[in-house]
């Protein structure tokens, strides 16, 4: 292998065939496609039905499945800074992104209205960004986290508080 890195189309029918295989190995019907997500990345989605198995409680699966193909596609050609390429499962990840987004904005106003921070549960790296970018669209409240990975979390903070 050579010193080439792959681009981030590239990365992403790397991800796209490691799930194909993955799909095959547990005999499920799956259609995978591939889009672009926010700030330049893509994402591989998987639609179809039996996805839950590959999903797992609370996207524990589906997780792994991240961390397995990102090793697939740095074992490839490595990674590239131009984005990233994420995994979606029977659209799990983008209702995850839309109830957190949703108890997030109450968690906000809550800090609002008393003035008071509130500390989110641990939480990984793409719920930690979702949080980060909705308080970004909210006056009055900030985002600060703590604790190191995989005990990471997010805390709302009064952003009058550090002016």
């Amino acid at each position: 292998m050579g010193e080439e890195s792959l681009t981030l189309q590239q990365q992403a029918e790397v991800v796209s065939e490691f799930l194909d295989g993955l799909l095959e190995a547990f005999e499920v019907e799956g259609e995978i496609t591939i889009r672009d997500a926010a700030d330049g990345d893509l994402e591989v989605t998987v639609t179809g039905d039996r996805l839950g198995l590959l999903i797992g409680p609370g996207g524990s699966t589906m997780q792994a499945i991240q961390e397995l193909a990102r090793t697939t596609v740095q074992r490839q050609g490595g990674t590239t800074k131009e984005g990233r390429v994420f995994i979606d499962i029977g659209d799990y990840r983008a209702r995850r992104r839309d109830s957190l987004a949703e108890f997030v904005r109450e968690m906000a106003q809550e800090v609002i209205d008393t003035g008071t921070e509130i500390s989110l549960e641990t939480m990984g790296p793409a719920d930690r960004k979702t949080v980060h970018d909705t308080v970004n669209d909210i006056d009055g409240v900030a985002t600060v986290s703590e604790g190191q990975d995989p005990r990471r979390r997010v805390v709302l903070v009064p952003e009058n508080d550090d002016g």
